[in-house]
C-alpha cells in the first residue's frame, strides 16, 4: 500500500477499551494498568466526552492516593479530544498531532468509538515504512 493511500483505519488500535465519565479514576488506572495501555477514550450515553491518559493519571497520583482515587473520571479527564473518521489520511492526522502535540486521536465512525491512534501506533507505521513492510500490526500494540 502507497503510503499516500494509507488512512488511519489502517494503522489504529480496534475496538479500544473505554471508560465512563461517571467511573472513579482508580478504575480508570486499573484498567489501564491491566490493558497496557496509556489513553482511555471517556463516554457518556455512549458519546465521546474526553480522554484521560497516563498523564492525567500520574498527575492525580501527586495527591493523597485516597483522594484521586475516589474522583470521577469527568474530573481528570481531558475534554474535547482530538477526533477523526476511519477514512482520514494517515498524512493529515499524523500532521495534525505533531503540530498540536496531541498524544492520541480518537477515531469514530458516526459518533460511535472505532479506534484509537496514538504516538505508538504511528511509530509502528514509521517503523513498518522504514523496514519495507507493507503494515504494522496493530492488534499486537498497546494503546
Amino acid at each position: 500500500m502507497s503510503t499516500s493511500t494509507l488512512r488511519i483505519q489502517d494503522c489504529m488500535t480496534r475496538s479500544p477499551h473505554s471508560i465512563g465519565a461517571d467511573q472513579k479514576v482508580g478504575l480508570a488506572r486499573t484498567l489501564m494498568r491491566g490493558h497496557r495501555i496509556r489513553h482511555l477514550p471517556v463516554l457518556h450515553g455512549g458519546q465521546l466526552v474526553g480522554m484521560i491518559s497516563e498523564r492525567d493519571i500520574y498527575w492525580i497520583e501527586t495527591l493523597e492516593e485516597q483522594a484521586g482515587d475516589d474522583l470521577l473520571v469527568s474530573e481528570a479527564m481531558s475534554p474535547c479530544p482530538y477526533a477523526v473518521a476511519p477514512e482520514a489520511p494517515l498524512s493529515e492526522v499524523v500532521r495534525e498531532m505533531a503540530e498540536r502535540k496531541y498524544g492520541s486521536a480518537v477515531v469514530l465512525k458516526g459518533e460511535q468509538v472505532v479506534g484509537v491512534f496514538t504516538t505508538i501506533d504511528a511509530l509502528a507505521v514509521l517503523a513498518a515504512l522504514l523496514t519495507g513492510q507493507e503494515t504494522a500490526e496493530p492488534a499486537a500494540r498497546p494503546i
